[in-house]
């Protein structure tokens, strides 16, 4: 029998709902390209629940239990003395969140002698050291697609609220109490019409440049892999060969490429700085990507008019994070794939790649980031980071 144990973001604040804002919630049975949603013998949960936290357990533990396994589900993942440090030595699995990460350093993977699998509700396994998941036989896998589409639904909506400065007009009839339209049309644009870039063309980038279109935006790209020539011409695409070119040309910038060394820090002050002046920066992928002091100058001294982002560095990040008192910003705790719409999905596919694991049977070649059990089958991926 094994021991698995998750680690998920701590319930609400006033405690697990009894009841929620929707009766239901659609189902998806396909994405974009053909790849089916996860399918699962079963599920222990109603869709539309709230399971990425400690209570809600990703609908698991019926399913874990009745097969005899130990399962074991904390948000205590910080410090020496946490749970998750105290339970890693026997453990067999873990699951974890890009949006609540536990971080597999080679430390504790080295401390997890039988440690050989690590899955990530959600989609982004760079919170798992993937060298040392390479050398010490383990597998990765991810929930692939499961959330792609709830990001670029986030990012969009993010785009929208700094053009339009959302969040001060929200202010003025909440907090402040007024009625300053003056005020809160000071720094109010329309989209339409201005050039909007995306960096990264992958599933959530392409998804984003799609929900664009209608606004009659300029649309722009750059990848390290060009699209085709069909869908450059389908939404009248034009492509920079790289972050510096697309950077100078828009007024609009969503960033959805993975975190990489290539790409750490990329935003920095002479990238930010070679921006038109006023230009918006939206970030759904990851903080490292952009330089955190960078963008605290940049929106101080108004070259940057807008940033907003639904990932940080550390997450949580501490109080005292200056992105939570930056000027002109739209942030967001990580919470752009965590819709009870992904969870739905991403749990499922959670207990897919479990029920795999525990049979014997290959899993997906799609879910797998690094194949250390010779699960796959055939056309996996192999230390490989996607979005």
């Amino acid at each position: 029998m094994a021991k698995i144990l998750a680690v998920l973001y701590p319930d609400p604040v006033g405690g697990y709902p009894p009841e929620y804002a929707r009766d239901e919630i659609p189902t998806i049975t396909g994405y974009p390209g053909g790849q089916t949603a996860p399918t699962p013998q079963a599920v222990d949960f109603t869709p539309g629940q709230l399971l990425g936290c400690v209570s809600g357990e990703l609908g698991l533990r019926r399913f874990l239990e009745e097969r005899g396994h130990t399962f074991i589900v904390t948000s205590d993942k910080e410090g020496s003395d946490s749970t998750l440090d105290r339970e890693l030595p026997d453990t067999d699995v873990v699951i974890s969140q890009p949006f609540w990460p536990a971080y597999l350093t080679p430390e504790r993977i080295a401390a997890a002698p039988r440690l050989r699998l690590a899955i990530t509700a959600g989609i982004g396994s760079d919170h798992v050291d993937l060298p040392s998941a390479i050398s010490h036989g383990m597998t990765v896998a991810e929930i692939t697609y499961s959330n792609s589409i709830s990001v670029s639904e986030h990012a969009v909506m993010q785009i929208l609220t700094l053009v339009h400065d959302y969040m001060a007009a929200h202010e003025w009839v909440t907090t402040k109490k007024g009625w300053n339209i003056a005020d809160a049309v000071a720094r109010n644009y329309d989209i339409e019409g201005m050039d909007v870039g995306v960096l990264g063309s992958g599933r959530i980038g392409q998804a984003v440049l799609r929900r664009l279109k209608p606004f009659d935006v300029r649309l722009h790209y750059s990848d390290v892999h060009r699209l085709p020539k069909e869908v450059e011409e389908e939404l009248e695409l034009t492509y920079h060969p790289d972050a510096r070119s697309l950077a100078s040309s828009v007024d609009v910038l969503s960033i959805h490429t993975p975190l990489h060394p290539q790409t750490q820090n990329l935003f920095d002050d002479e990238l930010i700085g070679g921006m038109k002046r006023g230009s918006y920066i939206v970030n759904t992928a990851r903080a490292l990507i952009v330089d955190r002091d960078t963008v605290v100058r940049a929106l101080n001294s108004g070259q940057l008019a807008g940033y907003a982002g639904d990932v940080w560095y550390p997450q949580p990040p501490p109080p005292d994070h200056p992105w939570r008192t930056m000027p002109h910003e739209a942030m967001t705790p990580h919470v752009s794939g965590s819709t009870l719409s992904a969870q739905a999905r991403y749990a499922a596919g959670t207990r897919e790649i479990l029920e795999c694991w525990f049979d014997g049977r290959p899993i997906r070649p799609e879910y797998l980031i690094v194949d250390g059990g010779g699960l796959a089958g055939t056309g996996a991926r192999s230390y490989t980071v996607t979005g």
